[in-house]
């Protein structure tokens, strides 16, 4: 049996993919370009992939190929009618970053409610040392306590995030896209409400034709002024240049951006031309990638491929 492994750089270096050997030969590559993928899968049995288009064009080859090991949760670059018309199974993994993405969303949270970067630069500059002052309060910062934070999308991830909010003391509602009220101890209200009320906003939904865009200009301008806006699910479920556009006007107050619709982000991406570098905080895709949930992102794809060997619907899309 062989076992195709196109993208193992996506878990990072400190993480290895050798456990597949077991199941059979193990060829690994740290990352694959689009050109090459048929190439590489033609005499697969099992793939392994995370990015890497899994459609006609890059399957009709791999006559040999059963299972689709997907190495996240989002399975959006697997045509799955394709692959059950072709009687390829095709598995993926949930659950294994929920803590590390809840954990990102308040550290950049946390990082711009307390104007972390402002105030660093405020010390390393030695505006401080040179100051007379003890202290320097003058970029105004809040307590969570008591404020009202929003989640727009509330799986397990969100819950998390929520279960977070609470020790900080903080209220919280949700905005349903599905129009399903959840069996939580928290309120459930229309979309402008949500806008509206919400002091901070946590995009944690998916993407779909329902979520893509929602987070327009005409949504933006419903916030509070004093409103902070992370987003850790995708990319496309914000207008990025609306993003920019309302930081520089001061419709919201500031950012926290993990996901872009295209990735790596462009060079002429908006986020790149914000006047205010403050008040929007960037980060690579990372807030799923906590070493322990990179570890679990391997272990549980080893586990969804045994499973398959064993007969069993582990974790099965397809």
């Amino acid at each position: 049996m062989v076992i195709v492994v196109l993208e193992a750089d996506a878990v990072g270096s400190d993480v290895s993919y050798e456990g597949v050997s077991k199941y059979g030969e193990a060829r690994l590559y740290n990352s694959t370009p689009h050109n090459l993928i048929a190439e590489r899968i033609k005499d697969a049995d099992i793939v392994i992939a995370n990015k890497c288009l899994m459609n006609e064009e890059t399957l009709k080859g791999a006559d040999k190929l059963k299972l689709i090991a997907e190495a996240a949760t989002g399975y959006n670059n697997i045509d799955t009618e394709y692959c059950r018309k072709k009687g390829i199974a095709v598995s993926n993994i949930s659950g294994y970053s929920t803590d590390s993405v809840a954990q990102h969303t308040f550290a950049m949270l946390l990082s711009l409610n307390n104007k972390l970067s402002y105030y660093s630069e405020f010390v390393n500059s030695k505006e401080y040392s040179n100051g007379s002052s003890f202290c320097n309060v003058s970029n105004v910062f809040h307590d969570l306590t008591g404020k009202t934070l929003g989640i727009l999308g509330l799986g397990n991830i969100g819950k998390k995030v929520a279960e977070i909010a609470v020790a900080f003391g903080m209220r919280i509602i949700y905005y349903s896209v599905s129009g399903n009220k959840q069996d939580v101890p928290y309120e459930c209200v229309d979309f402008d409400t949500f806008l509206s009320e919400s002091d901070y906003i946590s995009i944690n939904a998916p993407l779909n034709d329902k979520t893509r865009g929602i987070i327009n200009y005409s949504a933006l301008k419903k916030m509070k002024k004093s409103c902070i806006l992370i987003n850790v699910a995708r990319g496309a479920v914000v207008v990025e240049a609306d993003i920019v556009r309302a930081l520089n006007e001061g419709i919201i107050a500031a950012a926290g951006i993990d996901v872009y619709e295209k990735e790596p982000l462009l060079g002429d991406s908006p986020y790149l031309t914000i006047q205010d570098k403050d008040r929007l905080l960037l980060t690579p895709h990372v807030a799923w990638g906590s070493f322990e949930a990179r570890k679990r992102c391997v272990e549980e794809g080893i586990m969804n491929i045994e499973a398959f060997l064993n007969g069993e619907m582990r974790n099965r899309i397809v």
